[in-house]
């Protein structure tokens, strides 16, 4: 088992969470784990980024290759295209489509969209809306998550438990949301593949 992921988003949408998410289930499954973030602007808004990249067998490097990335994981539309070098050919792109607008020249949305819709592997799902009909609107992040679950390699279960780890210090309400986020985006994911 091998899997390159890039993780993108803007500072505050929860990039590091999925990332901890993972990188817990992957350590959970026996699997060897590497890691490579870019946060340093997430303090104004900036982009974030994370190399994360697991296997059965032992990593070389954490960084992934241009054309190497079997998933990018998306919590904002345009921060998505900004790596689909990284993308490999047989690669998926699971993205939100709401737009966190940061700079005066973000480019119309519908523009993004087009750009995302016209890859032969993606998933672009308005995570915002489901996190805010659940309840949840902070938990936008899990059902980008939940929406990328078919593609890690790691059971929807595995995840469920990693989940309840990293928020266990929340308490039972805030880790209930999150795996009511994480089911909703796994589920679009299945009705939309």
């Amino acid at each position: 088992m091998k899997r390159d992921i890039i993780l993108a988003g803007v500072g505050g949408q929860g990039i590091l969470s999925i990332a901890a998410t993972i990188g817990t289930a992957a350590i959970d499954a026996g699997l060897y784990l590497k890691q490579a973030e870019v946060h340093g602007m997430s303090q104004r808004g900036g982009d974030v980024q994370s190399n994360l990249r697991l296997s059965s067998k032992e990593i070389a490097s954490d960084l992934i290759p241009a054309g190497q990335a079997d998933i990018i994981i998306s919590v904002e539309p345009m921060e998505s295209l900004r790596y689909l070098p990284i993308l490999s050919k047989e690669g998926w792109l699971v993205t939100n489509t709401q737009p966190f607008v940061n700079i005066p020249n973000y480019p119309p949305i519908e523009d993004v969209l087009k750009k995302i819709e016209s890859l032969p592997r993606y998933i672009a799902i308005d995570a915002d809306a489901i996190a805010k009909e659940i309840g949840s609107p902070k938990s936008a992040n899990i059902v980008i998550l939940g929406a990328s679950a078919p593609f890690l390699d790691l059971s929807p279960q595995a995840l469920e438990n990693a989940i309840r780890k990293i928020f266990e210090n929340k308490g039972e309400e805030v880790i209930k949301m999150n795996i009511d986020a994480f089911r909703e985006g796994l589920k679009f994911a299945n009705e939309n593949q």
